[in-house]
């Protein structure tokens, strides 16, 4: 059996140079990620504050069936998980998407019988974009 010869030194494995352009165009992708990535995590979570005060709003008029009222604002939310003539109509009591509770009046200003909303990512009433609020249909 023949022997091979060693090989030479440079063959053995990569170079620095070599490396760094690995290293630079996965940077260069993630970065491209990233960009293309943060925006839709605040869109979900404007979607998510939706759904949530629609349920919300079903447990609501769960609620409005089972004792034939809205809660007031005094007592707020939070009636949606005590026991009424027909049940608790949530089990729980979802924060939105930002870990701040969900604001309730009722009335609303508007004439409707309540109002269900989210501060937005910023906390604070009103805003624009993702700090915008979010306003259920009551």
């Amino acid at each position: 059996m023949p022997e091979f010869p060693h090989r030479r030194r440079a063959e053995a494995g990569f170079t620095l140079v070599e490396l760094l352009v690995v290293l630079a165009i996965i940077g260069l992708l993630s970065t491209i990620v990233v960009l293309n990535v943060l925006p839709l995590q605040g869109r979900a979570q404007v979607q998510k504050a939706g759904a949530d005060i629609a349920v919300i709003e079903q447990g609501l008029e769960f609620y409005r069936l089972g004792t034939g009222r809205y809660p007031s604002t005094q007592e707020g939310l939070v009636m949606l998980t005590t026991a009424t003539a027909a049940g608790a109509p949530l089990k729980t009591l979802p924060a939105d998407p930002w870990g701040k509770p969900y604001q309730y009046q009722s009335p609303a200003d508007d004439g409707r019988p309540y109002a269900v909303w989210s501060l937005g990512a910023d906390g604070a009433p009103g805003g624009e974009g993702d700090a915008a609020d979010i306003h259920g249909q009551g």
